[in-house]
């Protein structure tokens, strides 16, 4: 199955495309979607989707991880990130590609084995579940394809092929 791994934000949107196969993964490839912090949140937006679109077509994902919103203290930065996962989670609909959902906790306890796990932890595993000689750069690679890794795992479990399938739904 291959796998597209998302790490949505405004500046910076990280993706990570692998191949999961009977627990075994395979890096595709990675990196970032960036847009310039002078631009107004529409053209950011655009961008974004136009990339995503782009992003699409070369991966040709099955399904597409998405971490889910946590907001912690900047309320303000929150809702411009959620601006960009709409566009994202937008492009992937138009392509009916199916959505997974995944919050950090899940993302850290499926990696790491510790929902609680430092970043530089869940970096370390990602490397060496992948095979890679270092830490995918920047961060926000790093972690799409934790993301894409999480769904990964949860993608090989017998609930998951039994039906219990969550796909995103804001209906």
């Amino acid at each position: 199955m291959r796998i597209l791994g998302l790490d949505p934000g405004i500046a910076i949107v990280g993706f990570g495309a692998i191949e999961a196969e009977a627990g075994r993964f395979r890096s595709l490839t990675c990196g970032a979607i960036r847009t310039e912090a002078g631009l107004p949140l529409s053209q950011r937006l655009e961008i974004i989707y136009n990339d995503m679109l782009q992003l699409l077509e070369a991966t040709a994902p099955e399904a597409v991880a998405i971490e889910e919103l946590f907001f912690n203290t900047n309320i303000t930065t929150g809702i411009s990130v959620a601006h960009g996962r709409g566009i994202l989670l937008l492009a992937c609909r138009q392509k009916q590609i199916p959505i997974y959902e995944y919050t950090p906790l899940q993302v850290k306890q499926s990696v790491v084995g510790y929902g609680r796990a430092e970043k530089r932890q869940v970096m370390e595993m990602v490397r060496r579940m992948l095979n890679l000689t270092e830490v995918p750069k920047p961060d926000d690679a790093a972690d799409a394809l934790a993301i894409a890794l999480c769904h990964g795992r949860a993608a090989t479990s017998l609930l998951f092929q039994a039906g219990e399938k969550k796909q995103c739904s804001t209906i």
